[in-house]
């Protein structure tokens, strides 16, 4: 029992010191899947351990070559080496001797799409370029999917913008070139700037955002935004958004009409006072007795039209001569038939007309005679 156990746990000894060579140690990390863009370019990340020491770059030797055939190089230092279709068209990004074996192809074609494995390759000396340990990682490989058309920009904004606020706008792309950056362009140009970032959001699959921040007017009201990807090779994408402008709390044009039509009413009030007033007044004064000449042309006109039986201005002049009083009545007049006769009143010119009488005895000679009596008056010629 004591010899079997001896030589189990030699053999497990054995076994840990040989395997390194030839067991886990050598790892690759590759991703999966990338889609790539025709025309454009891929960068495939790639890391990976030996079971050797660290060794500098000069004793490594990289490799790239079709998953089916390890003889078809898409990728190595003596480019005579690799298939003409690929040749110039690829390149290690990384170091080796820093176990990085990351991988570029630009100018991708339809039959760009893999498998592609990694192999590496210890060389004995710097000068002995012969190596004895190879491993190539061809259950860690990477298959292409070719996009023959760019992705999509998405934008990021707020539905509607503020007049006078600052609005963002973020434009997003996602690329699997982080070695060409695609380049994001805006339709319109802003005094605030634009601020990129970049960043990886998984193995091999970049984002790219250009956030744009400007202040709308109101002629914005309405307009298009549009965010333009170009990517390397020169084919390009983009996304447009319409901009819905809200309007700041500006009632100028409620208030100023407000203002204007207060202002004119209260004008036309204080002149209806003011009007009032002095027609309160006026009437005041028509209706005292001891009014002002306003008042008494008022009744005077009032009397006139009343129809009054006075005598007239003209009349007033002229001297009343009762004949009776002088003692004698014309033979040829009869007061009592002239009584009950309707007498009509002859015309007379206008007093202006005639020369003023100063003198009673005058009137009387030139045979104008005015009758006065207590019943009637009567104007004539007698």
């Amino acid at each position: 029992m004591d010899k079997e156990g001896n030589m189990k746990i030699f053999c497990l000894l054995l076994a840990a010191t040989c395997s390194p060579v030839f067991s886990e140690e050598w790892k690759a990390t590759v991703v999966k899947s990338l889609d790539a863009l025709v025309t454009s370019c891929v960068v495939v990340p790639c890391s990976f351990t030996h079971p050797k020491e660290n060794l500098p770059s000069s004793r490594l030797r990289g490799i790239w070559h079709r998953s089916n055939n390890k003889n078809e190089l898409i990728y190595y230092e003596d480019q005579t080496r690799v298939l003409e279709n690929f040749r110039g068209r690829t390149r290690l990004l990384g170091k080796l001797g820093q176990n990085n074996c990351t991988l570029e192809m630009t100018e991708i074609k339809n039959h760009d799409n893999g498998p592609f494995c990694f192999r590496i390759e210890l060389a004995r000396t710097e000068t002995d370029t012969s190596t004895k340990d190879k491993f190539s990682f061809v259950e860690d490989c990477v298959a292409l999917n070719m996009l023959a058309d760019p992705p999509m920009p998405e934008l990021r904004h707020a539905k509607t913008a503020t007049e006078g606020r600052p609005y963002i706008v973020t434009c997003s792309v996602t690329h699997t070139c982080s070695s060409h950056v695609p380049k994001l362009t805006w339709s319109r140009s802003t005094t605030d700037g634009v601020t990129e970032v970049h960043r990886e959001i998984h193995s091999g699959n970049w984002e790219l955002q250009s956030i744009m921040t400007f202040i709308p007017e109101e002629k914005d009201d309405h307009s298009e935004v549009t965010c333009t990807a170009t990517f390397n090779g020169e084919k390009t994408s983009s996304a447009t958004l319409k901009l819905y402008l809200k309007r700041t709390g500006n009632y100028n044009h409620i208030i100023i009409p407000a203002v204007v039509g207060i202002g004119t009413a209260m004008i036309f009030g204080v002149f209806c006072i003011f009007m009032v007033k002095k027609y309160k007044r006026r009437i005041a004064e028509l209706q005292s007795p001891d009014g002002s000449m306003w008042n008494r042309l008022s009744r005077m006109s009032r009397r006139i039209r009343s129809g009054g039986s006075g005598p007239s201005h003209a009349d007033q002049r002229r001297p009343q001569v009762n004949l009776m009083e002088f003692g004698h009545t014309p033979n040829n007049v009869n007061l009592q038939s002239c009584a009950h006769q309707k007498i009509s009143k002859p015309h007379f010119p206008s007093p202006k007309s005639q020369p003023k009488s100063f003198s009673y005895k005058e009137d009387l000679d030139s045979g104008d005679d005015y009758i006065n009596t207590a019943d009637l008056n009567i104007y004539g010629n007698l």
